[in-house]
């Protein structure tokens, strides 16, 4: 049993399962970072200088002591951190594509194979035919 999972962890397809999750964490991360640093700012701008993520729904809110302590926190619907996160799923998906569209230029196409000729039979067929004549 611990030769044949010695095989399947060191064979390619776990290998290279492994790297596709790690890469797709840091593909996440870098898309993450564009999103809320670079687009997210720019869609603001044109909306108003509006920021997104700190759009919410309040539900209720906090309540503050005498002291200034928050005793029970803001119960809020946060829809524009979910606005982000759509932007987000959609750069990731055209990320992915482009990745997955590069890959697939740099494979061999596959050779087509070579056009069927005619059978022994049916080249002695034309042989005895052009004879005959």
């Amino acid at each position: 049993m611990l030769k044949e999972f010695k095989e399947f962890i060191t064979g390619g397809n776990v290998i290279e399962f492994a790297v596709a999750v790690i890469m797709a964490g840091a593909i996440g991360l870098v898309v993450k970072g564009f999103v809320d640093n670079i687009v997210m700012p720019v869609v603001g701008h044109f909306t108003g200088g509006s920021d997104f993520s700190s759009l919410k729904i309040v539900l209720d809110d906090a309540v503050v002591d005498a002291a200034g302590v928050v005793t029970t926190p803001e119960n809020a619907i946060m829809w524009g951190s979910w606005v982000n996160t759509i932007v987000n799923l959609l750069i990731v998906g055209l990320v992915m594509f482009l990745i997955v569209k590069a890959y697939n230029k740099t494979k061999a196409p596959a050779e087509e194979p070579a056009p069927a000729g005619p059978t022994q039979e049916e080249l002695l067929i034309e042989i005895r035919d052009a004879l005959k004549k």
